[in-house]
């Protein structure tokens, strides 16, 4: 797994590190409406972001900037997944003006968090991530921020997600 902190302190995460080449995992989340959604309600190009909260500056700023730069991935669906619970994120994406990301809940079962490997043990959160996977399933690009408090490189994963099929 790889090595994460957050604030500078080590954290476990829970789970088997997801790898470019490897299919994409099922998971059991959310979404703002209580209905549940799974891997297979999900197609074509997908940016999988997890944050810890989205009640925090950093989490608010990055789903903020995905949801601008959605607009400009055509055929790219943008998906972030927090522990928040559902209706803190629908009330979240309405403050916030987010229409163009999807928002999921791992509250429940922690299934994302555990099957993707961004459970982070000691607090029962998800730790900052970023996966594309392509049309076929396959994870076309993996990003585990080492510290959860620091932004992803954006760039490379909106160059990932572009150039997957």
């Amino acid at each position: 797994m790889p090595n994460i902190t957050m604030r500078g302190n080590p954290v476990t995460l829970v789970g088997d590190e997801v790898k470019v080449g490897d299919k994409a995992r099922d998971f059991s989340v959310v979404a703002n409406d209580l209905s549940t959604v799974t891997l297979k309600d999900t197609s074509g190009v997908r940016l999988f972001v997890t944050v810890p909260s989205l009640d925090t500056g950093v989490c608010d700023a990055e789903v903020r900037r995905f949801n601008e730069e959605a607009t400009k991935l055509p055929g790219v669906k943008v998906y972030t997944i927090s522990m928040d619970l559902p209706f803190a994120q629908k009330r979240w994406c309405g403050a916030a003006g987010v229409e163009n990301v999807v928002t999921l809940s791992d509250h429940r079962d922690a299934s994302f968090g555990t099957q993707w490997g961004v459970l982070i043990k000691e607090l029962r959160l998800l730790a900052r991530a970023v996966f594309v996977v392509d049309s076929s399933d396959t994870v076309t690009y993996v990003e585990y921020v080492p510290e959860v408090t620091s932004h992803p490189d954006y760039e490379k994963a909106l160059a990932a997600a572009r150039a997957a099929k």
